[in-house]
């Protein structure tokens, strides 16, 4: 048997939560040919990777990334931490179909205006072939990039014509091949939608492999109302919830995932549910002066109007003003920025919940962004598998796998075994660390040796290969 690369004498954990053993991996025509001990092949390129795993690729379920696959191809933020494929259009923030609208916060997160600009998702997905990044990409179509599209006043819920006009956006969307469709209930244009709108809305998912994945409307003192809320549109629908970033905010509410936690126990008798979260205490998002209240300190990640402060906590910033709290919040704005207000028994617990996946949040367009974009992956599995030992490497590795490509419906990603797709991560697990900090965010993990995206190298000794060899994903 002939092949292109023979990957020798590593460990391989298969992304399916089972044990690992010890193999050769073989790939031929960007999938892998064959998996086993002492393979017989002719291999035009021979890697010996003793004393390495050999995973699937990382499946990065939350992402904002819809701008930056096109902007910068190398996703080094990504693939330099052993991720090979990107979820986008996550907190019903997408870049498609929002053509030449405005993007309101919290739009702006993922368009601007040197943005391209998609009038649909056939678009997006065509300019994605054409011009292919480092990574696979799936996506998501975004609830309120559909009301910003659709309404001229986005402070009320949506009308009879509007909800219709919606539709058939989510429609063109899924006959293009989306994975699911995405809420932010949380942010100013979408705070008005109810839940009869949002499942009107999502009506043509009924019957369909599609997830709703939410940005619930509160993640504190109402966490339990709001999940209660999102899961009940999705069951009504007969389709999978997906909590995003599920967490609990502010020091009143540390402790309560033992909470919501027996609520996504006891809604999953009744649906299909499951959730993602990022291995970190702290959050970001765009500037809200109520986050700032409800978190014990706060980062500026970026600001149009005072760019200087980026990197730079808001009680020193407050110490050098003649202003107040909500006229300095006032002066940054257009602004975004890390909150300091989780738990970590919270994240902890949340994460090892059998049905939490992995996800970075990472706002790749953040001056001063979250250490999450560039090290999520490398923290699960140095700090949290390696280190406090919440769960074993091989259940770390069917979250950030297996489990996505199953729960998106990603056909033949996320496990290694012969015909599926040759996305895999070869990685020391005794050095394996995130480097990314609070202070320095965007420096590459360590221990992520190779990178390969459908059998192509795309990092390699702590650098981009330059290969741009990332497909679009579609719903199968």
């Amino acid at each position: 048997m002939k092949c292109d690369l023979l990957l020798k004498n590593g460990v391989v954990i298969d992304g399916t939560g089972n044990p690992r053993y010890r193999a050769d991996v073989a790939i031929h025509n960007g999938k892998i040919s064959a998996v086993g001990l002492n393979l017989q092949v002719q291999a035009a390129t021979v890697v010996d990777v003793a004393g390495a795993t050999i995973s699937p690729g990382f499946i990065d379920v939350h992402t904002h990334d819809d701008r930056l696959v096109l902007a910068d191809p190398s996703m080094q933020p990504k693939v330099s931490q052993g991720a090979t494929t990107v979820i986008t259009g996550n907190c019903g923030i997408s870049l498609a179909p929002l053509g030449r609208t405005i993007p309101v916060p919290p739009l702006n997160l993922v368009a601007d205006d040197s943005a391209q600009r998609f009038e649909s998702f056939r678009e997006y997905f065509d300019a994605l072939e054409k011009t292919p990044s480092a990574m696979n990409v799936a996506s998501l179509a975004g609830h309120t990039t559909m009301r910003a599209v659709t309404m001229q006043e986005l402070d009320r819920p949506a009308n009879a014509s509007e909800i219709a006009q919606m539709q058939k956006l989510v429609q063109e969307a899924l006959d293009a091949g989306v994975v699911g469709v995405s809420t932010g209930l949380y942010y100013a244009p979408a705070q008005a939608a109810t839940a009869e709108e949002i499942q009107a809305v999502f009506e043509p998912l009924r019957g369909t492999t599609a997830v709703i994945a939410s940005h619930i409307r509160n993640e504190a003192e109402q966490v339990l109302e709001a999940m209660t809320e999102a899961m009940s549109i999705a069951n009504a629908l007969g389709v999978r919830q997906v909590i995003s970033h599920h967490k609990v905010n502010g020091r009143a509410n540390h402790g309560r995932s033992v909470e919501t936690l027996a609520l996504i126990d006891e809604a999953s008798t009744r649906g299909d549910v499951c959730m993602d979260c990022y291995p970190y205490v702290a959050s970001s998002t765009v500037l809200r002066q109520d986050a700032v209240e409800q978190a014990a300190r706060t980062l500026i990640a970026w600001s149009t109007a005072k760019p200087e402060t980026a990197g730079r906590y808001v009680d020193e910033l407050l110490t050098e003003q003649n202003l107040d709290l909500t006229e300095y919040l006032a002066s940054l704005q257009p602004a975004g920025a890390i909150y300091f207000s989780m738990d970590e028994a919270d994240v902890e617990r949340i994460m090892a919940h059998p049905e939490t996946m992995i996800g970075s949040d990472g706002l790749p367009h953040d001056t001063f962004p979250h250490p999450r974009l560039w090290g999520a992956f490398p923290r699960v599995l140095g700090h949290y598998t390696r280190d406090r030992k919440i769960f074993s490497l091989e259940t770390a590795i069917h979250k950030m796998t297996g489990m996505p490509a199953s729960k998106f419906g990603l056909k033949d990603r996320g496990v290694i075994a012969p015909g599926f797709a040759a996305d895999l991560v070869v990685f020391d697990p005794e050095q394996v660390r995130d480097c990314a900090t609070f202070t320095d965010p965007k420096r590459p993990a360590a221990g992520i040796q190779r990178v390969y995206v459908n059998g192509i190298a795309s990092w390699r000794n702590g650098a981009s290969t330059g290969a741009r060899a990332g497909q679009v994903l579609r719903r199968s």
